[in-house]
């Protein structure tokens, strides 16, 4: 295990964060929010507002990431 400089980071404030996506992917997330807006009966979200969730769900649902997390007793 590495022995870094920094400690933990105790803050829950929102983090922002800039990042590109590719062309394709921004399309592809541009349709899922369309998608979802028709399903639920409501205007269309932006797009980028969709990526949190996403992330969130993936990992949620990552079951190596749960088995390392638990192992290595990372913060929730």
């Amino acid at each position: 295990m590495a022995k870094l400089k920094l400690g933990p980071i105790a803050d829950d404030k929102p983090v922002k964060v800039t990042l590109e996506l590719p062309a394709r992917l921004h399309r592809d997330l541009t349709a899922y929010a369309e998608i979802l807006s028709r399903e639920a009966g409501q205007a269309a979200a932006d797009p980028v507002r969709l990526i949190v969730p996403m992330l969130e769900r993936f990992m949620a649902t990552d079951r190596g990431f749960a088995k390392e997390r638990k192992g290595r007793k990372l913060p929730a």
